[in-house]
């Protein structure tokens, strides 16, 4: 805690001419005695910290003295304010900010927060997310079972888990962790949880075989589907799977072969293209969007 205290009374001094003990006092939510030792310190480290008394007086660095800047260049310190920055969009932890503080100063510093990037990590239900990355951050230190209640293609579950870490990939949330139901390791997304609470016990460590730490491998296997697309969806395959998997076709449609594992998500994701894609396999595939588009006629009868 004392040297996160003296890198940011050190940012201050370099933002500011000078200042005086008590405005560091309160900022830093201490007393004028410790501002005093922490000055000291500072000056027994190598940085040359002066005080000057009477009417405008203060505390400042030594005129003429420059931070050496070589352990970071100005492109990553960008990037990590960049990556604080995203990270702040979903904690809303006052921490970030301090961290923050002391990575930025005035217009003629290391560097700004007018970055070039701009990373907003939250989703459209921002307050519920934000709580429940807190609770899963405090249960993952606190080595503590959570337990949620879980909506998916075959329902709502109610499942109890061994949570290790929080992952954003495919450009959403999800806790990584041990099932205690299925006994298994398993992925789920924080959108479809809700009703998360700590639970009372706590957990001993497992060790993660490494193959379940490949995410994106568990989430296609030897399952396939090849679909014609309309032309006008380019823009929708390119963004979701990208130009290289697209080959077009002798009357300008579009090819895609995709491999999947969950049915019900390639299922659903065909049927959001309506008329703009005909599944060429498999055949059973094909049958299914065909039984679904003819009872969505009947509904509308």
């Amino acid at each position: 805690m004392k040297l996160d205290r003296l890198l940011g009374i050190l940012t201050v001094l370099l933002q500011n001419e000078r200042v005086t003990a008590p405005q560091l006092a309160e900022r830093f939510e201490v007393s004028r005695r410790t501002i005093g030792r922490d000055i000291d310190a500072l000056c027994q480290a190598g940085i040359p910290v002066v005080t000057y008394q009477g009417g405008g007086g203060g505390i400042a660095i030594a005129e003429g003295y420059k931070l050496d800047k070589s352990v970071l260049t100005r492109e990553e310190l960008s990037d990590m304010i960049a990556a604080l920055k995203g990270l702040g969009s979903v904690t809303g932890q006052s921490q970030i900010e301090r961290m923050l503080d002391k990575l930025s100063v005035k217009s003629d510093a290391v560097v700004s927060l007018r970055e070039s990037v701009v990373i907003d990590l939250a989703s459209n239900f921002q307050w519920s997310l934000t709580e429940k990355i807190r609770l899963i951050k405090t249960a993952v230190a606190a080595r503590q079972l959570i337990e949620f209640d879980y909506y998916y293609d075959k329902g709502l579950s109610h499942r109890r888990i061994e949570p290790y870490f929080l992952v954003f990939q495919w450009s959403a949330w999800y806790v990584f962790g041990y099932c205690t139901h299925r006994q298994d390791w398993r992925l789920f997304k924080l959108a479809r949880l809700w009703e998360l609470t700590l639970c009372e016990g706590r957990f001993a460590p497992r060790e993660i075989p490494p193959e379940k730490l490949d995410f994106k491998g568990n989430m296609f296997d030897e399952k396939k589907v090849v679909a014609l697309f309309d032309s006008s969806a380019k823009y929708l395959l390119a963004e979701a799977y990208g130009l290289n998997s697209l080959t077009e076709t002798a009357d300008g449609r579009l090819r895609l072969e995709l491999g999947y594992s969950n049915r019900a998500y390639i299922l659903n994701w065909l049927l959001s293209f309506g008329d703009k894609v005909t599944v060429v396999e498999p055949a059973d595939l094909g049958e299914q969007i065909k039984a679904i588009a003819e009872k969505m006629i009947e509904n509308y009868k």
